[in-house]
Order: structure tokens, then sequence, then C-alpha cells
């Protein structure tokens, strides 16, 4: 189960961060990724952590805006977003997997497991 959370309203060019609580699976053996996903438009692969949160993988979108990270003794992954946009406006799904990715797969939703509830994030002044 995943379950994120942290989503809300913030101004344009705020930061928020996103948590993604993992439990009922072994964490320390997933990947996990980050999707979002704004009306009318397609599932965007965001990030992406490998179990040992060691490696991590960024869409061009946010790279250098967000960074992912994760705390192995709280089965949690974190998504910190800086110089948040109105077009960052979305719902955020966290997922797991457990295979590796790479960069050419990390986005793809079908090399993910599991999915959580999503939390909203609005950027608006």
């Amino acid at each position: 189960q995943l379950q994120a959370s942290g989503g809300g309203l913030v101004l344009p060019g705020g930061s928020l961060r996103l948590s993604c609580a993992a439990s009922g699976f072994p964490f320390d053996t997933y990947n996990i990724g980050w999707f979002r996903q704004a009306p009318g438009k397609e599932r965007e692969g965001l990030s992406c952590i490998n179990n040992s949160g060691r490696g991590s993988h960024y869409a061009d979108s946010v790279k250098g805006r967000f960074t992912i990270s994760r705390d192995s003794a709280k089965n949690t992954v974190y998504l910190q977003m800086n110089s948040l946009e109105p077009e960052d406006t979305a719902v955020y799904y966290c997922t797991a997997s457990p295979t590796s990715l790479g960069t050419s797969s990390f986005y793809l939703p079908r090399n993910y497991r599991y999915w959580g509830r999503g939390t909203q994030v609005t950027v608006s002044s």
C-alpha cells in the first residue's frame, strides 16, 4: 500500500514536499516513482529512486527543481518540489516497482506494480 500526502495550494515560485508512506511489501527492494496527472492529460512520470537510494532519475520538466529521496527507517519516499509553476498543478501519485529502472523506463506507468492514491497540488496566485 502506498499513501501520498503533502499536497496543497501554493503560490508560483513556492515549494512543497510530498511524502509517500509504504507498507505491505518489502520497501527496501522496491524502486519508488512519482507521477502526476493533470486534467485532460496523460499520466506523466516525474522521478524514480532506486531501492538503495543511491540512484535517481528525473523528467526534463522537473529536473533541477524537484528532488527525490527515501528514508528506509520510515518506509517513506519524499519529493521536494521547488520553484513551482502553474503547469505543475496536478494530482501526484507515488508508485513502486520491483525491477530496476533506467532513464528509458522509469517514466512508463506499465513498469510499476503498486500505485497509491494521489495528492492534489495546485499552483496558483
